[in-house]
């Protein structure tokens, strides 16, 4: 917590010297494509699991009004970007042809496991997220759903489809998710990646703006123009 008040407060005095911020021009962006293609915001209280604590789980998702027209489209965000940021620019082509509904995983967003339960795992998110397609006003529990998911979403997307069954989820689509990574792959691309980092969470998770810098050069194929700007931006999407 002493971590996180020194970042709020670093990153306050920084706005207040620059008088620009990025962020909420992004989200602002992001948002506005939402709604441009007619979704809202919504929140849902999930039932308790019996294995967890006290205190409800929420999930915080985006998705049309009323009840589904069209086909279902589950869409799972990754780990880095907020879901809005993730799906921007896919809500307004698949808005056209399905009822797209788009979550805040667990512990992201406006989404929040119960405060007595740890971590959720890709499982507990897979289960989070059949319990969310449960509570949708109008969908049948009998209707099938296709999910796309990306990078950390991916393995969220697999555990659900496994869990769920072909019944209720399918096709789905995994896009930038190694499912099948082995601690030898890990090791290869810590030293493609120059040795620097001692595990892929360091490297995956970077704390700074260099460390970021290096991930996104390791992660395209082409240069990204996120990639060149100035550090305190970079830095500032970091924190």
């Amino acid at each position: 917590s002493s971590r996180r008040s020194s970042c709020t407060g670093a990153r306050a005095r920084r706005r207040a010297t620059m008088g620009f911020s990025f962020l909420p021009v992004m989200e602002y962006l992001s948002r506005r494509a939402f709604h441009a293609a007619r979704l809202c915001p919504h929140t849902v209280t999930l039932p308790r699991d019996p294995g967890e604590g006290s205190g409800a789980r929420t999930i915080h998702y985006w998705a049309p009004p009323g009840e589904p027209r069209l086909p279902p489209l589950l869409l799972i965000h990754g780990f880095g970007p907020m879901a809005t940021w993730q799906w921007r620019r896919q809500v307004g082509p698949f808005s056209r042809r399905f009822h797209v509904v788009v979550p805040d995983l667990l512990c992201f967003g406006g989404s929040s496991p119960s405060p007595s339960s740890p971590a959720p795992s890709e499982s507990a998110q897979a289960a989070a997220l059949a319990a969310l397609l449960d509570a949708l006003p109008g969908l049948p529990a009998t209707a099938r759903v296709a999910v796309a998911g990306t990078s950390y979403g991916g393995f969220v997307a697999y555990s659900l489809a496994r869990a769920a069954g072909p019944g209720r989820v399918g096709p789905v689509v995994i896009s930038n998710s190694d499912l099948l990574k082995t601690a030898e792959d890990d090791r290869a691309f810590l030293q493609r990646a120059g040795g620097e980092w001692a595990s892929m969470a360091e490297l995956l998770m970077p704390l700074d703006a260099r460390s970021a810098r290096r991930l996104m050069e390791l992660s395209f194929y082409r240069r990204q123009v996120t990639s060149m700007l100035p550090d305190f931006l970079i830095r500032e999407g970091v924190q």
